[in-house]
């Protein structure tokens, strides 16, 4: 089992070591990546999310409503918990809190959902699907947190705050709804939910921007560490335990609290135990904002969910 995740892991380390090392040698300028970013959170990840919803069937989607609610569940409650801690504690501004937030909060579904869960219950539709959905509910209903954080500071800097954060909610909320990387997986969604099935020539047509999505977010992520120097503090170890253990240990319980068993317990649990994913730290560099300790927790909790997932793995046979 070792050797599975390892091999899953495998890719995420060898392609955001390349960007690290494309940044370091120059080959590429880490101090302005705008146009990666922009490639990677409006066009290949938006497509990429949007083909992984709008071919989920709707009935599909709804049998898989409790690993929605304890998926989200889980995610909120990590969010709400660590935002606290980044913004109380250690004295974060609400920028950099919002990022590491997310990247605690949003595990990795799209790179390791697939090959963790597929080792576990076999590879088949009914992973996939789980896989898919869990990539939706993180995208449609985790990412605007973050990202109305970063437009209510970005408007605040602006001088555009005018009123309460309550009084501008709509035009935040819009100028969230209306980037690819949200309506995208959203239309998705939408779409499925009305039966309305897309043109196999559109699909095709948008799938090698889909297949590129998770590579060149990883080889961006790398480009940018390249211009860091990462530090383990308080707030990095206090986040990585709790994205590789406290979050599934609260997953775990809501399975028992509301009594799901077999696939569907081992599924929410598996997919909570995740490392840390890269919508985080993307999205800060998109707004300009730097958040070493994101890119830290990214970094420690890939390389020791190499010991957390067996763990849990382990665990979870016997549910």
């Amino acid at each position: 089992m070792t050797y599975i995740i390892i091999h899953a892991l495998a890719p995420i380390f060898v392609i955001m070591l390349l960007g690290f090392w494309a940044g370091k040698v120059k080959m590429v300028d880490n101090q302005n990546v705008a146009l990666l970013n922009i490639f990677v959170m409006d066009f290949a990840l938006p497509a990429a999310l949007f083909s992984a919803t709008v071919q989920t069937p709707w009935r599909g989607i709804v049998a898989q409503s409790p690993l929605i609610v304890v998926l989200t569940l889980a995610m909120w409650i990590t969010y709400g918990a660590i935002y606290f801690l980044a913004t109380r504690v250690f004295k974060k501004s609400p920028q950099d809190a919002a990022v590491l937030t997310l990247t605690v909060a949003l595990p990795n579904y799209a790179a390791l959902g697939l090959p963790i869960l597929g080792s576990v219950l076999g590879e088949g539709s009914a992973t996939s699907l789980s896989v898919a959905v869990s990539i939706a509910c993180g995208s449609v209903l985790m990412t605007p947190f973050c990202l109305l954080i970063l437009e209510r500071e970005k408007a605040q800097a602006a001088g555009e705050n005018s009123g309460s954060t309550l009084a501008m909610l709509p035009v935040l909320m819009w100028r969230s709804v209306k980037k690819p990387i949200v309506w995208g997986p959203l239309l998705g969604v939408v779409l499925s939910a009305l039966g309305i099935a897309m043109p196999d020539l559109l699909l095709a047509a948008i799938k090698p921007l889909g297949l590129a999505a998770t590579a060149a977010a990883l080889f961006l992520t790398g480009v940018i560490l390249s211009a860091r120097k990462l530090k383990i503090n308080t707030a990095v170890m206090t986040s990585t335990v709790t994205k590789l253990l406290i979050q599934p240990a609260i997953a775990w319980g809501m399975v028992l609290l509301f009594g799901l068993h077999g696939s569907v317990a081992i599924t929410t649990i598996l997919m909570i135990a995740l490392s840390a994913g890269f919508f985080g730290v993307v999205f800060g560099n998109r707004f300009g904002v730097q958040s070493p300790d994101a890119e830290a927790v990214l970094l420690l909790s890939s390389v020791l969910s190499i010991l957390s997932l067996p763990l849990f793995i382990s665990l979870t046979s016997g549910v």
